[in-house]
């Protein structure tokens, strides 16, 4: 007899972008059956349990050895939607296995959003060495160095934006970061609509910037 599922496995914007956040933030377990997700943000989790369409509690934990809780985790048991997980490219203990995941080219801009949310950055200042010199910059992070080439080479694909791949060899970590001007040609991709799931201060944060070099 088929195990029933809790997550319905549809490709949409929504589903996409959960796939983004579970990526960065969210873990396998190696029992074949569980899937964890964890993060600061309550609305990170609140996105992740509503895109998904869960109805499973969303506990608080401690991390690090530290005593306060200060982080959200939602956990839930579906073997179907795990061996979709496997089938397209995720794993247990996946930080520095992860590569190439098979996500629908139309809604590459969704998981792209989820994965900035999730792990990602965006940050701004003045440059003082020019006059009216406003710089911002937009970077993904992940442990797996192929992980970080294949985004790469998708968004070249798809926008003809290269950026630059730098690796942190006191963390083994790997950022992939656009500068101003390709960040500008980024941007609208990721946030096409007002109405578009996402972590809403970091969209704030952006939209601030922008409003700056219009």
């Amino acid at each position: 007899m088929k195990p029933l599922g809790k997550v319905k496995i549809i490709w949409t914007p929504q589903f996409a972008y959960a796939i983004g956040l579970l990526t960065t933030d969210g873990s396998l377990s190696i029992d074949g059956r569980h899937i964890s997700f964890t993060s600061k943000d309550k609305q990170q989790v609140d996105n992740y349990k509503l895109c998904f369409g869960l109805e499973n509690k969303i506990g608080k934990k401690a991390r690090g050895g530290e005593t306060e809780k200060k982080y959200y985790v939602l956990q839930f048991g579906d073997v179907n939607f795990y061996r979709f997980l496997l089938g397209i490219g995720l794993t247990p203990n996946k930080s520095k296995t992860l590569g190439s995941l098979k996500v629908p080219e139309r809604y590459f801009f969704d998981f792209l959003r989820g994965h900035l949310d999730g792990d990602g950055y965006f940050y701004s200042y003045w440059d003082p060495r020019w006059k009216s010199s406003f710089m911002f910059y937009i970077g993904f992070i992940s442990a797996s160095k192929n992980h970080i080439e294949w985004l790469r080479d998708n968004i070249a694909k798809k926008l003809g934006i290269k950026g630059h791949i730098t690796a942190s060899i006191s963390s083994s970590v790997y950022q992939l970061k656009y500068a101003k001007t390709e960040t500008l040609k980024l941007l609208p991709k990721l946030y096409y609509s007002e109405n578009v799931v996402c972590l809403d201060r970091k969209r704030k944060k952006i939209e601030k910037a922008l409003l700056i070099v219009r």
